[in-house]
């Protein structure tokens, strides 16, 4: 199955405003979680209708609604009305394969962003849509799919009563871009722990399994820069985004992540190199391996020139060869034979042809 951008047939031609789900089903039913918190006091009580989600816009606390799952259009609906967004933002949410991108809309901010997992036992990245809309006091996150990738920043704000807790709806926001960005950190080192393996065999005994790892990481980096790219422009284009929606005691977080994601691109264009690197090195001792091999038939080859003439002389069908009549005329021929190859194995040997 491709992860790379695609558009199915029948979304040809629909508004790029309609509310459709245009991507996969990965979870069912629909997830939803609140953590309404302040200073003194965090609260996560269980959503049973959306009515529990309009309490949300009647506290004063700051509140994070996480909605696992976007194919439910009657809910998006319903949070959009609840609260008063637009449809361009909800059908942008309900496209997994979005470019990543941030813009400000009337009541917030609307982010979009790739988070990556990397599978160690199929050795591939997966990947899931992220989208938030922040607004004064409440974080709205969208994911594709059930996942704990955001549990420790809940747990700070279960156990800490810290920045966390105080620095409005921007600041958590910063929090969970930042696990996607160290995720994607942890990835690159991942894969380059396994790419850094690879040379301890390149030069030892390159085999050609080696060749297919070496692609395999080759097509998984590829794939991990295609998503690090869009985002670095994302997150640049954020801590530069000048709104009311964003705190300026939190912009040099945002500054922070823009240096975290510069990090992680410059560790995948380094082993990018390292495997092309690798990828030439294996040709080249390939390579020479190849010519060792042709080097040790030519040199066998040339010493079985002369005995080859040698026998063919004494193969022809004539009766008046003069050593056909010799008693000893077999082992002097043989005799012949081993000093011709002792000399030429002692000339190939002194001009180190082998």
């Amino acid at each position: 199955m491709s992860r790379l951008t695609l558009k199915k047939r029948e979304e040809i031609g629909l508004s790029p405003y309609a509310l459709v789900f245009r991507g996969q089903h990965k979870t069912d039913p629909i997830g939803l979680r609140i953590m309404d918190f302040d200073m003194d006091e965090v609260r996560e009580p269980e959503i049973k209708s959306t009515s529990d989600i309009i309490k949300l816009k009647q506290t004063k606390s700051i509140s994070w609604l996480n909605i696992d799952g976007l194919h439910n259009v009657e809910l998006m609906q319903e949070i959009a009305k609840i609260f008063n967004l637009e449809n361009n933002v909800l059908s942008d949410v309900m496209n997994p394969s979005i470019r990543p991108k941030v813009q400000e809309i009337d009541n917030g901010i609307f982010i979009t962003i790739k988070m990556l997992q990397y599978k160690e036992a199929d050795e591939r990245i997966s990947v899931e849509n992220l989208s938030l809309i922040v607004t004064e006091t409440t974080l709205i996150s969208f994911q594709e799919q059930i996942g704990d990738v955001f549990e420790p920043v809940r747990e700070r704000i279960r156990k800490h009563k810290n920045k966390i807790r105080t620095s409005g709806a921007d600041y958590l926001a910063f929090a969970l871009l930042d696990i996607v960005v160290d995720n994607y950190i942890y990835i690159i080192g991942q894969l380059g722990d396994k790419i850094e393996s690879l040379e301890e065999n390149m030069t030892n005994d390159p085999k050609k399994e080696l060749l297919d790892n070496i692609n395999i990481f080759k097509r998984e980096l590829n794939f991990l820069r295609k998503n690090i790219k869009p985002a670095k422009e994302m997150i640049l284009n954020l801590g530069k985004m000048e709104t009311e929606f964003k705190h300026d005691e939190n912009r040099m977080h945002f500054k922070e992540l823009h240096d975290n994601i510069n990090e992680a691109t410059d560790l995948s264009d380094s082993y990018r190199e390292i495997l092309y690197d690798q990828l030439n090195i294996y040709h080249t001792v390939m390579s020479t391996k190849l010519n060792d091999i042709m080097r040790i038939l030519t040199v066998f080859s040339v010493i079985f020139i002369p005995l080859t003439f040698i026998v063919g002389v004494y193969g022809t069908n004539f009766e008046n060869l003069p050593e056909l009549r010799w008693h000893n005329g077999y082992f002097i021929m043989w005799g012949v034979m081993i000093l011709i190859t002792l000399w030429m194995l002692w000339f190939f040997k002194r001009k180190k042809w082998f």
